[in-house]
């Protein structure tokens, strides 16, 4: 009777030695699967951003681009009404002003700050050729410099931020 006792036991316990191995290797596949798609999660939502932040500095390059053409194109044209330069160049810097609010709260700060010094310097630009300056005035030349070194400065954060730097 003792034998057969120790056999029940000794077969109750490999089949509950089995159980409990297909218990844990279930719990250790799930774990590992869960920490696999938080991983590739993670790395989707890190390339969506990129995605999504080179989008709006390529919009706010584009529209900060159209509104110093248009400045530029103002400046030169010095026989053209004041009230004309005026609605021309309000008209090109408007888009500007949404795309940096939108930048403002997708970028680091790092960007942030060169894209504000960026703008003040075309607003800086606009209200001279508002104003009357001509592209050979100093006023314009000075203005221009300004907003150069700052778009300059711009570009290069954006780059770093989009680990783009040549």
């Amino acid at each position: 009777m003792l034998f057969t006792r120790y056999v029940f036991v000794g077969v109750n316990a490999v089949e509950w030695m089995t159980l409990a191995s297909t218990v844990v290797g279930g719990g250790i596949a799930t774990v590992s699967a869960g920490v696999l798609e938080r991983r590739r999660w993670k790395r989707e939502r890190g390339e969506q951003r990129t995605e999504t932040r080179r989008a709006v500095y390529g919009s706010y390059l584009t529209a900060l681009a159209k509104a110093r053409h248009a400045c530029s194109l103002m400046a030169r044209e010095s026989d053209a009404p004041v009230d004309e330069r005026r609605r021309i160049v309000w008209d090109a810097f408007e888009p500007c002003i949404s795309l940096r609010y939108e930048l403002s709260i997708s970028a680091p700060q790092f960007v942030v700050s060169p894209a504000e010094d960026t703008f003040r310097r075309l607003r800086d630009i606009r209200d001279a050729v508002a104003q009357g300056a001509p592209a050979q005035g100093d006023e314009y030349a000075r203005c221009r410099m300004r907003y150069d070194e700052a778009h300059v400065a711009l570009r290069s954060a954006m780059r770093r931020d989009l680990d783009a730097e040549p």
